[in-house]
């Protein structure tokens, strides 16, 4: 098997069928990468696959090239039928999923019906009754249908796909998934993908995978080698100020800020918007439409800045980012799931965490799990103090709004936010001021 991988340097030496080797081309996709290198010959052979391997490596096109090359490969009367479903923890990892089986897939008219919730159902049944070929969706969202929507049925589905199955297991998934699993026939492949071989995931591999040939591209939670990471300690009471620093110094730069709560990505997007900087918020109250436009405007650059919670730490592949900053501490898994949005596919990418005062040791956590000591990123305090006025009026514009929009929620009968607190959210592209972020940058 070494001496074979040795041997691949192209999608056309995967064996792929021509018209996905030319997909891959016009996606600017150039060489395969290791853990497409492993797997895909593997799955081409017709064998249930694990993948284990860091995030950004890859995974993503691990399962949809061969699962599409089996699709063309099929006699009509398979395609016809639902050939393969995608099972993810995220809506917006399931949108990414189907963005790319429709990108390889355009030229030999692949359909793909996404399956989530926050999405009118009946929307989705007529999506349903179109029948696609492929099925991505959110566990619950998907079981809803295959009880509930007329006509649809697994009962022929040839593919099923776990991907992020360490987080499929969790808590909020795992009993969906197992109910699930007895909708779809017995006789079918199965790739499961994760970032880690947990406990869970070989239970599930016990359960649901027949004599898998398991790839390991990381053993264990890891960062890619292209991403230089850095810390900061700072005060708590400036953390905002050494925020708004870092991304003025880094002006141009696609930008990731996660914050753990989903209060404080709003607040600091309103801050980093009043201070004239494009920024825009993603988080869990968030209804799924407004998010996957929020995410279109950052992949398009017309927003540079995504503030957001862990929504977005998982799965999402957006090529251009160019950094992720840690306002807050998370956990070490976390962590590496967070950095991972950055340096993805062989690309370079920095990452830097503000620690203060109250989460050095979480943060010296994360250095013992990722197995490194990491330098200290340089800023001169004088020069973020600079711009403590600036900052503290725009925070404390950003208090007042928020308060609006909380009195706004509460003459509401009931509900989560209201079309009236997603214009407020909209507001978040705006820039009240042109000039300020030239001043910002003296």
């Amino acid at each position: 098997m070494e001496e074979e991988n040795k041997e691949i340097e192209s999608f056309k030496d995967l064996g792929l069928n021509e018209s996905l080797v030319e997909a891959c081309e016009k996606l600017g996709w150039k060489n395969p990468l290791k853990i497409q290198i492993e797997a895909i010959p593997q799955a081409l052979q017709g064998k249930d696959v694990i993948g284990i391997s860091q995030t950004g490596s890859g995974k993503t096109g691990a399962f949809v090239l061969p699962i599409l090359h089996a699709l063309l490969e099929s006699p009509y009367s398979l395609r016809n039928n639902f050939f393969a479903c995608v099972m993810s923890p995220t809506r917006e990892l399931a949108f990414q999923i189907a963005e790319q089986f429709q990108a390889l897939g355009s030229e030999v008219g692949v359909k793909c019906a996404v399956l989530v919730g926050q999405i009118d159902m009946v929307r989705q049944a007529i999506e349903i009754a179109k029948r696609p070929h492929i099925i991505v969706g959110t566990p619950g969202r998907v079981l809803d249908h295959l009880k509930n929507t007329k006509g649809f049925s697994l009962d022929k589905l040839k593919y099923l796909v776990l991907d992020e199955a360490d987080r499929l297991l969790d808590e909020d998934f795992e009993k969906t998934l197992t109910e699930f699993l007895e909708f779809i026939p017995r006789e079918r492949r199965t790739f499961l993908f994760s970032a880690t071989m947990t406990k869970k995931v070989q239970k599930l591999q016990k359960a649901c995978l027949r004599k898998p040939v398991k790839i390991e591209v990381s053993s264990k939670y890891s960062t890619v080698d292209t991403l230089k990471q850095q810390y900061l300690l700072v005060p708590a009471k400036h953390k905002d100020c050494y925020l708004v620093y870092i991304l003025t110094e880094m002006a141009g730069s696609t930008s990731m800020v996660f914050a753990e709560k989903c209060e404080t990505t709003w607040l600091l997007a309103l801050i980093l918007k009043n201070l004239g900087l494009k920024a825009i918020s993603i988080n869990g109250h968030v209804s799924q439409p407004k998010r996957l436009e929020a995410l279109e405007k950052f992949k398009s650059r017309e927003c540079n800045i995504l503030v957001c919670s862990d929504v977005a730490s998982r799965g999402l592949d957006i090529p251009a980012v160019d950094m992720v900053i840690n306002y807050s501490i998370p956990k070490s898994k976390v962590y590496v799931h967070r950095v991972g949005r950055t340096a993805r596919a062989g690309r370079s990418g920095f990452a830097i965490s503000l620690v203060n005062q109250y989460e050095v040791a979480s943060y010296m956590k994360i250095e013992k799990f990722i197995g490194k000591k990491l330098p200290e990123y340089p800023a001169e305090e004088a020069e973020v103090l600079f711009l403590k006025e600036r900052v503290s009026e725009a925070k404390r514009s950003a208090d007042k709004e928020m308060k609006e929009s909380s009195e706004k929620k509460k003459r509401r009968s009931e509900g989560d936010f209201s079309e009236e607190d997603e214009d407020d959210f909209d507001k978040y592209l705006g820039v009240k001021n042109k000039n300020s972020f030239k001043k910002l940058r003296r």
